[in-house]
């Protein structure tokens, strides 16, 4: 059985990616193929697990990336901040509110 083309449509998904390897390593378990189909089947099966170890390995970072930018914004009133944060939002709050030795027009 001969390896199907690739239409160049682009780079394929991780699902693309992924179900075609499988079907490689199931035909190259249960067909007796030809050494030559065997070695071109085996070098496709390599690029094929390259573009989805890349996938998977883009996407990681993504999610690395969400996690910390969801760290950083964490609600200051939330159990996360910590003692020192809470004292310095409290003296930023006082010195918003005018005491009565203090003048203020705005």
């Amino acid at each position: 059985m001969a390896e199907k083309p690739q239409p160049d449509d682009g780079p394929l998904t991780f699902e693309e990616a992924l179900g075609e390897l499988e079907a490689l390593v199931e035909r190259m378990e249960e067909d007796q193929l030809p050494l030559e189909q065997l070695v071109a089947d085996y070098e496709r099966g390599h690029r094929l697990q390259l573009r989805c170890e890349g996938l998977l390995s883009a996407a990681k970072q993504r999610l690395e990336m969400i996690t910390l930018r969801a760290a950083a914004e964490i609600p200051l009133d939330s159990p996360a901040e910590s003692a020192d944060s809470r004292r310095l939002r409290a003296s930023e709050d006082a010195d918003d509110e005018p005491n009565d030795d203090e003048i203020r027009l705005f």
